[in-house]
């Protein structure tokens, strides 16, 4: 009777150890933009989304996110200390290879224009892959696992990863993301004179790619 006893304490023990272990859901702090995205067998990756320096490209991520185009989505390209990329369409179907070379090509069926921003390439960035073609991007985007000083200013970057980042670094190629979801966003601040019009009138590889589309 001892011995099971002894043996449900420690059972309890481990199940308490294993559930401090387990990280606690992203609290988004006022003002912020999150998107969490899940990744099947992996975790959640919380995304903070910079609306003042890139707001079209978050805008028009926010809008793929809220149209749940990125659930049943795999990462097609993983470059070890380099990025891990993801948001081709085309790799939603289970029965295409992602060694088809129509995959990296995929997008949205629109293109976006280019945002030049200050925003840098460090661990956890998140920024938009694209052709040659500046104007080319749609819908994939890469994370940084490490710095990539030598794409600034080549890439549109438009947020970070907050919480979530041991999650990206066991990302492997053909890692699925189950969902994303947008948990909050913030509502950009009207300026005095866009207040002041509402009152007065009420009427008024070793760049990612798509295509192969790359940093």
């Amino acid at each position: 009777m001892k011995r099971i006893a002894t043996l449900l304490a420690l059972a309890l023990i481990g199940l308490a150890a294993t559930w401090a272990d387990e990280p606690k859901p992203y609290k988004p702090k006022p003002g912020e933009t999150i998107v969490k995205m899940t990744i099947k067998d992996k975790g959640d990756i919380y995304i903070r989304l910079n609306m003042k320096e890139a707001p079209k490209t978050c805008e028009n991520f926010l809008k793929l996110v809220k149209e749940k185009f990125y659930d049943g989505i795999r990462f097609h390209r993983v470059v070890p200390r380099f990025v891990v990329q993801a948001g081709d369409p085309i790799t939603k179907d289970p029965n295409v290879s992602l060694d088809d070379p129509r995959v990296g090509t995929g997008g949205p069926g629109y293109t976006i224009k280019f945002e030049p921003n200050s925003l840098k390439h460090t661990r956890g960035a998140i920024g938009m892959a694209r052709t040659p073609d500046p104007d080319s991007a749609g819908s994939q985007f890469y994370i940084c696992l490490e710095p990539q000083p030598q794409l600034d200013g080549q890439y549109v970057i438009f947020g970070e990863v907050v919480q979530g980042m041991e999650i990206v670094d066991r990302i492997q190629r053909g890692d699925v993301i189950l969902k994303a979801v947008v948990l909050q966003e913030a509502k950009p601040k009207e300026s005095p004179k866009e207040s002041s019009n509402k009152s007065g009138d009420a009427k008024k590889s070793d760049q990612p790619n798509r295509g192969g589309k790359k940093p």
